[in-house]
């Protein structure tokens, strides 16, 4: 009975038909209202050159596609009020009924997303890579990633035409037609310029940004139409966050800015390609840049074609994103495996060349450190540090969490670095989660600062990536361990009245971490050789048996 009452609810009853029709051309009427409060330059002026039934078009389109999104969440949260109540939390059926309907409200968001597409796409996605969110909803809304719809040619040139010129031969010897890669907010296509240089120009799809601003519009309308019905399942921060992130994302000279100053932080590494920007033929709306060959970072069979190790792969892109992180502070936000190719090359065997640079996150200095301070004291166990480190990014009582969200240990964990949990540990945890809500989980993800929840982001697709390419957690962990002191080395405390003391005992204690950190990598090696021996010795027995019995 608990899951079919949204079904009855939301079904298809004559009767509810006339109340569901009004419910929906509300709520398109409000998102258009509130999109002009909002965006009031939006509509267009009587000097616009484009026919009124063109915002007509775009207004019905708006409302239907804002309908369908009060219906979809207006569905889940019910099913999750309904399906949940009068069970106790601490109880398997809780948690049973909850992962149940976490699958439910996943496949409806994911419907929805499908059908409105654009922006819908890219929350989609924005909301898979997040590590906060339930695993149903990463799992059923991973298959957003390439989902994009091509667009027409013919509207493509109109968007090159109106940003370059009329008479593009003028640039280009030519341009191919058909798409290599679509995404949900640009297409791109190869071309080839006057002096034959082969590039690829990067092509914003035409009335994006019209659409983008009254999509999330309504969604920031309905999280908080959501919160101010039910105060425990609280979504804005997310939206805001989002918002945030698709404005940087619209804008494809910020994105040029983005890549020029990525490829002067890695200019000193070999394994790490930007593609080269042609700033003259770039626009908000035109990125054209250097073209480069590779296939996608998760595609094994290429990689093992290729003869290249996909370990060693994973653990250079785990290198490339810690030094963002900890040592730059310049992140690189979207690191999903179609931003990511993998080109051989015969000096080195292989080399990464990032794309997409229209998603970046500048860390403030006191961030970094503080960061960089946080993955010490993980190295440490060091909870009186992490609690502290806790205070400086605001989230106060939730900093015991994070030991587990990052290592896969708890606070106060015996287990050594890169080591899961005993099982004790387990036991013990499972029963605090118990007592975790839903206003509990909201509380913790509105204290995060917005620059955490790009790392943890950013964090969980290079977890999910080299875990594809079957790289051991212990890997990343190492890899992040050193960067944060190479981040915290870099930039000593010039504010000290003890400038040189302090930079003595820096060194020093920095040597005694790089000594711990040696000694795990040499365990860890050690423990990985014994494996492989036995294996190996397994093997010869088994071979030593058959001929035994041959003879």
């Amino acid at each position: 009975m608990r899951t079919t009452f949204v079904s009855r609810v939301f079904g298809t009853s004559p009767r509810k038909k006339p109340f569901y029709l009004l419910i929906i051309s509300a709520t398109g009427a409000a998102a258009l209202t509130y999109h002009h409060t909002l965006n009031p330059h939006l509509f267009p002026s009587h000097s616009d050159r484009r026919s009124p039934l063109y915002y007509i078009a775009t207004s019905l389109n708006g409302a239907v596609r804002s309908s369908r999104s009060l219906y979809t969440i207006t569905a889940n949260v019910v099913d999750y009020k309904y399906s949940l109540q009068g069970l106790s939390p601490d109880t398997d059926e809780y948690r049973r009924i909850l992962s149940e309907v976490h699958l439910r409200s996943a496949k409806r968001i994911l419907k929805l997303c499908e059908i409105n597409q654009g922006f819908y796409i890219k929350a989609g996605q924005f909301v898979a890579s997040m590590r906060q969110v339930p695993k149903e909803y990463s799992s059923t809304l991973a298959s957003l990633q390439d989902q994009a719809v091509p667009c027409s040619f013919e509207a493509i040139k109109e968007v090159l035409i109106s940003n370059l010129g009329s008479d593009l031969k003028e640039i280009f010897l030519s341009i191919d037609e058909k798409p290599i890669a679509a995404a949900s907010i640009a297409q791109v296509h190869r071309a080839l310029l006057k002096n034959h240089q082969e590039v690829v120009l990067k092509v914003q799809y035409p009335g994006l940004k019209n659409r983008m601003r009254m999509d999330i519009a309504t969604m920031s309308l309905l999280s908080k139409c959501v919160t101010w019905f039910f105060p425990e399942y609280r979504f804005q921060w997310m939206v805001s966050e989002f918002s945030e992130v698709i404005a940087l994302e619209l804008d494809f000279i910020q994105e040029a800015r983005n890549s020029v100053k990525t490829a002067m932080n890695f200019k000193h590494s070999s394994r790490i390609r930007i593609p080269k920007v042609f700033q003259e033929i770039t626009t908000s709306q035109v990125l054209t840049m250097q073209y480069c060959k590779g296939r996608r970072v998760d595609d094994l069979e290429f990689i093992q074609e290729m003869g290249i190790d996909p370990k060693k792969v994973a653990k250079v892109l785990v290198e490339a994103f810690a030094e963002m992180i900890f040592v730059h502070g310049f992140v690189h936000g979207d690191p999903h495996p179609g931003n990511i190719l993998v080109s051989p090359d015969e000096k080195q065997g292989f080399c990464l060349v990032v794309l997409d640079h229209g998603i970046y996150t500048s860390l403030d200095e006191e961030f970094r450190v503080n960061y960089c301070q946080l993955w010490k004291a993980l190295i440490l166990l060091d909870s009186h540090k992490i609690q502290q480190v806790g205070q400086h990014f605001g989230i106060g009582k939730y900093a015991k969490y994070l030991p587990l969200i990052f290592t896969g240990r708890t606070i106060n964990s015996k287990a050594g670095f890169g080591k899961g949990m005993s099982v004790e540990e387990k036991t013990n945890l499972k029963q605090e989660v118990k007592s975790l809500t839903a206003g509990n989980i909201s509380e913790f993800m509105e204290s995060l600062p917005s620059q955490f929840l790009t790392v943890l982001r950013t964090d969980a697709l290079i977890r999910s990536l080299t875990s594809k390419l079957g790289s051991p957690p212990r890997v990343r962990l190492l890899v992040y361990a050193n960067f944060a002191l190479d981040g915290l080395s870099s930039k000593p405390n010039l504010h000290s009245d003890f400038v040189v003391w302090t930079r003595i005992m820096s060194r020093i204690n920095h040597l005694q971490l790089r000594l711990l950190l040696g000694v795990l990598r040499l365990l860890y090696w050690l423990g990985d050789t014994r494996q492989a021996l036995m294996s190996w010795l397994k093997q010869v027995t088994f071979l030593m048996n058959r001929l035994i019995i041959l003879e």
